[in-house]
């Protein structure tokens, strides 16, 4: 199933996100710098792609890791899943973190995460005084085994 994404180059050199195989989630999403950027071990970086996005209503797109690139150089989102409102026009950016304790850089085009385009529910949260019983209950972190 797929789904149309508008998508604008905000700078020249941007490069439209890419799919690396056909059943592939996400898209790879590019850095759109003009030269390369180290990122110190601890420290994180925004690194803008050159893009923005018009998401459907509806859906969401999902901003993860390469697994490449955060297993094996340890760069990955700062916030762990960045996530990309149907009504945000602006430069899609990733808050690339370096966990890893070395430097790492960046180089022009690289690509630099991925992007999951998904559909979604809206919830009326509604306020009450009880919840149903379960037979889990309130049991939080581990409480169903190891």
């Amino acid at each position: 199933m797929a789904v149309n994404v508008n998508v604008k180059k905000l700078k020249e050199n941007a490069t439209i996100p890419t799919y690396g195989t056909e059943y592939a989630a996400g898209a790879d999403l590019y850095a759109c710098i003009e030269e390369a950027v180290t990122i110190e071990a601890g420290e994180t970086k925004f690194i803008g792609t050159g893009i923005a996005m018009e998401i459907p209503e509806g859906y969401a797109g999902l901003i993860y890791a390469r697994s490449g690139l955060s297993c094996k150089r340890g760069l990955a989102p700062a916030n762990k899943v960045g996530v990309v409102d149907a009504d945000y026009r602006g430069e899609l950016t990733v808050a690339l973190h370096n966990h890893s304790n070395k430097a790492e850089t960046i180089e022009p085009n690289e690509r630099i995460a991925q992007v999951v385009i998904t559909p979604f529910l809206s919830a009326n949260f509604n306020q009450v005084d009880e919840l149903s019983d379960t037979v889990r209950g309130v049991g939080g972190f581990g409480s169903t085994g190891k």
